[in-house]
C-alpha cells in the first residue's frame, strides 16, 4: 500500500488535520494530570500522636506555644517529639507514633525529661494542616503501620496503567483507533470523578487502578492516532507535542495543588479540565491507514473526499490507487460488491481466511527480535530515569509546588530542541546519544561533593533533559518501525514496558538505604548500554510508515529470502486476498 500519498495530495498537516491533531492533544492533558495527581492525593502532613484533651501548653525544642497547632509546622523529624501539659497537670510526649505518659512530673513544664513514662501505641492522630487540609491520608489514617497503604497508591497506579498500554493498544488494532479514543476518554471523566467519592482506601484503590487503565489505553492510541493524520513532513513536531500537552498536566496538577487542599474536591476540579472534549469526541473519523488495512475502500474515499473538501481542495485521489499494482484487481472486485461499509464487507466474504496478529509477530524473525528487544529496553529505561530524576529532585528543596511546575516545564524545551534534532540528524542519532548523556549525568552525580549542590542539581536536571528527550521520541520511533497492522500493539507492549519501569522506580529509589547514589549508578550503567545498542536500529527519518510486516522488516537493509518467505501473511493463493492482505489480518 502507499497510504501515504494521502498526505502528499491532500496536505500534511492543514484544516483537518490540525483540527483533529489539537482536539486530540487536548485531552492528553488529563494523562498528564491523572498521573500525577497523586502527589497530592497521598500527601502526608506533619503529624503526632493522637493528642489528649484540654492542652493548655506545648513545647517543642526553642518552640512552645498553647495548641499543637502552633508547633506542628516545625515539626519534621520523625525521632523526637512535642511536649504538652493539660489543664489537669499531665504531661505528655507526643512523637510520631507512640505516646509517652510522664509519670510524676515536676511541676515545671520543660521539653526534658528524664524520669519514669509509660507509652502506648498511636491509634489516632492529630495533623498539621496549615499546609494541607485534608488528603486520602488525614481521612483514612494512613501513617505508621497503615505508611505502606499510602506509599502503594502509585505502583498500583502504573500497574493499571500497565495492563490498560496493553490491552487497549491491541483492542485498538482490532477494533479501531476512534472507539478506543471515545471509550477511554469518557471513562477517564466518570473515573476521575467517581475516585472523589470513594468511602474508603480500597475503593479508591480499585477505582483508581481502572482509571489508570483507561488513561494509559487514551495515550497509546492517541500517538498512533496523530501519527496516522499527519505527514512525514510535521510527523516528529506533532507526536512530541502529546509529551508537551502532557507536561501542561503535570503543571496543572502543581497550579490545583496550590489553589485547593482538600483532596476530594482537588480530584473533582482535575477531572473536569478536559470534559469539554467529550463533546465533540464522537466525531472523529477512523483513519485512512486503519480503513485501508481493513479493506474498506468505500469508507476510505469517503474520508477522502471530506479531508479534501475541509482543506479547500479538489479530491482526485482514488482509494483503489493507494494499493499496489498488483492488488488492485482485488480491490476492484471488493468496490463492486459495495466496499462502502466494512461490516457488509467482512459478511460477503466469510470464506476468507485471517490470520490472528498476536504480540508474537513482533518477535517474528532475528532481526524483528532483535528491534523490538531494543525499543522495549529504550521503553524501560526512559521510565526508570525520568522518576528515578523525578523522585531524587525532591531533595532540591524549596516550594514542592512550584518544584513540581518547574518538573512539568523543564520537559517543553527538551521536546522542542529534541524535535529539531529529530528531523536534521534522525530518530537515532538524537535517542542514542540522549541516553548515553543521560547515562553520563548519572555517573558524574556520583562523584561530585556534598558541599557543591549547585553541581548536584545541574546534572540532575541535565540528565532529566536528556532521559525526556529519549522517553519523547521513542513513541513515534516505535511507529515508524514497526507496520500499520501491529502499530498499535507495538506501541502498547512498549508502554507497558515503560510502566514496568515507573512500577521499578521506587523500589530502586529505596536502594539509596544500601547506598546514596545506588540508584544513579544502575539507570546510568544501563542508560549507557542501552544507548549504544539503539545505534544498531535502523534510521527512519524521511521513510513513509510501513503497512506490512516485510516493509517493516526491510527497513536498515535487505530481508534475506528465506525470512520473507516465513512472514507470508495469508495462505490462501486467490487474486482478492491477495490483493487485500492487510485486510484478512486482524489487527
Amino acid at each position: 500500500m502507499t497510504v501515504e500519498r494521502v498526505f502528499d495530495e491532500l496536505g500534511h498537516f492543514k484544516r483537518f488535520q490540525a483540527c483533529l491533531y489539537f482536539a486530540a492533544v487536548f485531552q492528553a492533558i488529563s494523562c498528564g494530570i491523572h498521573y500525577l495527581a497523586s502527589v497530592f492525593l497521598v500527601e502526608t502532613p506533619n503529624f503526632v500522636c493522637g493528642a489528649p484533651p484540654n492542652i493548655t501548653d506545648v513545647l517543642y525544642g526553642n518552640v512552645s506555644g498553647t495548641a499543637l497547632a502552633d508547633v506542628l509546622p516545625f515539626f519534621d523529624d520523625a525521632k523526637s517529639y512535642v511536649a504538652v501539659r493539660t489543664a489537669t497537670g499531665d504531661q505528655w510526649e507526643l512523637s510520631r507514633c507512640q505516646c509517652a505518659l510522664r509519670v510524676d512530673p515536676a511541676s515545671d513544664f520543660h521539653y526534658a525529661y528524664v524520669g519514669i513514662k509509660t507509652t502506648r501505641a498511636s491509634e489516632q492522630f492529630t495533623f498539621d494542616h496549615s499546609e494541607v487540609y485534608q488528603s486520602i491520608v488525614t481521612d483514612w489514617d494512613l501513617v505508621c503501620e497503615g505508611a505502606w497503604l499510602a506509599k502503594l497508591c502509585q505502583p498500583t497506579f502504573m500497574l493499571g496503567v500497565l495492563a490498560g498500554a496493553l490491552v487497549f493498544g491491541d483492542l485498538a488494532d482490532r477494533v479501531g483507533r476512534v472507539r478506543i479514543l471515545m471509550f477511554t476518554s469518557t471513562c477517564q471523566f466518570l473515573f476521575g470523578v467517581l475516585v472523589a467519592f470513594t468511602g474508603n482506601y480500597y475503593w479508591f484503590l480499585a477505582v483508581r487502578f481502572l482509571l489508570a487503565m483507561v488513561s494509559s489505553g487514551y495515550l497509546v492510541v492517541v500517538f498512533v492516532y496523530v501519527t496516522e493524520y499527519t505527514g512525514s513532513k510535521v510527523r516528529t513536531w506533532t507526536s512530541m507535542h502529546v509529551h508537551a500537552a502532557f507536561a501542561v498536566g503535570v503543571m496543572v496538577v502543581a497550579v490545583m495543588g496550590y489553589l485547593v487542599r482538600v483532596w476530594w474536591i482537588y480530584q473533582i476540579i482535575l477531572s473536569l479540565c478536559t470534559s469539554p472534549f467529550l463533546l465533540f469526541c464522537w466525531k472523529f473519523p477512523e483513519t485512512p491507514f486503519y480503513l485501508m488495512a481493513k479493506g474498506r475502500l468505500g469508507d476510505t474515499q469517503a474520508l477522502l473526499d471530506r479531508i479534501a473538501r475541509c482543506n479547500g481542495l479538489e479530491c482526485t485521489l482514488r482509494a483503489e490507487s493507494l494499493l499496489q499494482p498488483e492488488d488492485k484487481a482485488g480491490a476492484e472486485g471488493l468496490l463492486e460488491n459495495g466496499g462502502g461499509d466494512g461490516e457488509k464487507e467482512a459478511a460477503e466474504a466469510p470464506a476468507k481466511a485471517e490470520r490472528k496478529l498476536s504480540i508474537l509477530d513482533l518477535f517474528g524473525s532475528w532481526r524483528m527480535a532483535g528491534r523490538t528487544c531494543t525499543v522495549w529496553a529504550i521503553w524501560f529505561i526512559g521510565s526508570l530515569g525520568y522518576y528515578v530524576f523525578s523522585l531524587g529532585s525532591v531533595n532540591l528543596g524549596g516550594n514542592q509546588y512550584v518544584n513540581l511546575f518547574l518538573a512539568g516545564a523543564v520537559e517543553i524545551p527538551s521536546y522542542l530542541i529534541g524535535c529539531f534534532a529529530m528531523d536534521r540528524v534522525g530518530r537515532k542519532k538524537t535517542c542514542a546519544p540522549s541516553l548515553i548523556l543521560a547515562g553520563t549525568a548519572c555517573i558524574l552525580i556520583i562523584v561530585v561533593p556534598a558541599d557543591i549542590q549547585w553541581l548536584a542539581i545541574l546534572l540532575s536536571m541535565t540528565g532529566k533533559f536528556a532521559i525526556a528527550i529519549a522517553f519523547g521520541l521513542i513513541y513515534l520511533y516505535t511507529c515508524e518501525l514497526y507496520p500499520t497492522i501491529i502499530r498499535s500493539l507495538a506501541v502498547g507492549s512498549g508502554s507497558m514496558m515503560c510502566r514496568v519501569g515507573s512500577v521499578v522506580a521506587p523500589f530502586c529509589v529505596y536502594l539509596a538505604d544500601v547506598w546514596v547514589y545506588l540508584p544513579q549508578l544502575i539507570v546510568g550503567i544501563l542508560a549507557f548500554i542501552i544507548g549504544v545498542l539503539t545505534l544498531l536500529l535502523p534510521e527512519t527519518l524521511g521513510q513513509p510508515l510501513t503497512n506490512t510486516l516485510e516493509e517493516a522488516e526491510a527497513l536498515g537493509g535487505p530481508v534475506k529470502k528465506k525470512e520473507k518467505k516465513k512472514k507470508s501473511s495469508a495462505p490462501d493463493n486467490k487474486d482478492t486476498e491477495k490483493g487485500l492482505e492487510m485486510k484478512h489480518q486482524s489487527l
